[in-house]
């Protein structure tokens, strides 16, 4: 009414604290693209390449995988320390995490699909952004594996795939909060543990399904007829079972302890200043 009091503006909806804890920068957001697209490509290579008969499943090319993943990881830090974008804090806390997300993954050792590794990798990469996201999921699949003596050739594949989850639970949109965020984790949570189970499937395909049948890799055949067939494949061997059991423990995860862990994250990287400005003050002479 005309001549009553004002009301008081509401105050804007808070976005929630993210630290970038490692910065990335133009020259290691070019590293990491060229280093996901080999990645990729690795993953992939059975949609254009027929494998050599007879051969293990990749057995040869885990070691190539290694020397194009672990460099990325190290070219990440090593940039970042040249530029300022990482300190102390940063690569102790990269530790931290990394050491308590390898003791979580033996708690479900994979059963029924129960893989505990994901949750925290997903709610880290939230809050410290997706270059400190893509160093955890590397660093902390490789620190599991060797807790649950899980070195193999496939081990590769899992830190790339699990850096790429890292990383993009960093790239996801910043001013969603409260529960909203929360739901957009869960549902970032399910759909990553999908692909990552896709992932995984697609760099054995060739070997595993064996020849002659309706599921098998066919040499040759139309990149969509393999593609159809392959997307068979894995409806019928870890869609409904494993894939599943892991997009329901990151849901589950995610919605029960999410809100605590976030807050506890946060709390960190406040206390941490990771964007504070270094500043040198002169010494005084008694």
């Amino acid at each position: 009414m005309p001549g009553g009091p004002e009301e008081p503006e509401k105050p804007a909806p808070r976005t929630p604290h993210r630290a970038t804890a490692l910065r990335i920068g133009p020259r290691t957001a070019l590293v990491l693209a060229v280093a996901s697209a080999a990645g990729l490509a690795m993953f992939l290579w059975p949609l254009f390449v027929a494998p050599a008969p007879g051969g293990t499943a990749h057995a040869a090319d885990a070691p190539l995988v290694f020397v194009v993943a672990m460099p990325v990881i190290l070219a990440v830090v090593l940039a970042e320390m040249s530029s300022g974008g990482i300190d102390t804090k940063a690569l102790a806390l990269l530790g931290v995490l990394s050491a308590v997300n390898a003791g979580l993954r033996p708690l479900g050792a994979g059963t029924a699909g129960i893989e505990t590794v994901f949750f925290l990798l997903i709610l880290a990469g939230r809050v410290f952004g997706p270059g400190f996201g893509f160093a955890l999921g590397a660093i902390s699949l490789f620190a599991s594996a060797l807790l649950t003596a899980g070195v193999g050739p496939w081990l590769p594949f899992q830190m790339i795939s699990s850096a790429w989850i890292g990383l993009g639970a960093g790239l996801l949109p910043r001013r969603v909060s409260g529960r909203a965020e929360l739901a957009m984790l869960a549902c970032y949570g399910v759909l990553s543990a999908y692909a990552f189970g896709l992932l995984m499937n697609m760099w054995f395909w060739p070997f595993s399904a064996g020849t002659g049948t309706q599921l098998s890799y066919v040499p040759g055949a139309p990149v969509l007829e393999n593609l159809h067939t392959f997307l068979l494949h894995s409806l019928a061997t870890s869609t409904f079972g494993w894939d599943t059991g892991r997009a329901l423990t990151n849901l589950v995860a995610i919605a029960l302890v999410g809100p605590a862990v976030l807050a506890a994250l946060r709390r960190a990287s406040r206390r941490a200043a990771f964007e504070a400005p270094v500043t040198f003050t002169a010494a005084q002479r008694g």
